[in-house]
């Protein structure tokens, strides 16, 4: 019996643990390190959420549409550690900002990972990789 109860609780152990590695992805498993995209729209909403900061971004397509992006960032603790609130995040009402992003690894539409942020005045966030890693990147593009 004793040999049984041990093997139960390996069991759950391993597939609770599994379960948690399994459940988190890094940011280069699902986005494309070696891309990066820029896209200019409002803010519309932001999901201040575990385990990480959705922003939705409202683009005016050529045609006249509206294409709602879905881009992902850190998780709320981290901004908070970097200063960063929801408010200070999502700008003025409004506002048209430019988001660089790392595209989708698979090639699915309408989603990415923030790199940066910036706003009408000029000022913005970096959340991703800095300057010069983003030219890095877009040299070997080319």
């Amino acid at each position: 019996m004793r040999p049984r109860v041990g093997a139960i609780l390996t069991l759950l152990v391993l597939g609770f643990g599994s379960s948690t590695i399994l459940a988190h992805h890094s940011v280069s498993g699902q986005f494309d390190m070696a891309k990066t995209a820029t896209l200019k729209g409002v803010i519309s909403r932001i999901d201040w959420i575990n385990p990480h900061i959705f922003v939705h971004l409202d683009v005016s397509e050529e045609n006249g549409a509206k294409t709602t992006y879905m881009l992902e960032t850190f998780p709320p603790s981290q901004m908070r550690a970097a200063g960063l609130t929801k408010e200070l995040l999502t700008g003025k009402l409004g506002e048209v900002v430019t988001i660089t992003i790392l595209p989708a690894r698979d090639g699915t539409q309408h989603i990415g990972y923030i790199e940066r942020i910036t706003y009408e005045d000029g000022h913005f966030n970096q959340l991703g990789s800095n300057e010069a890693e983003q030219l890095r990147r877009q040299q070997q593009q080319r």
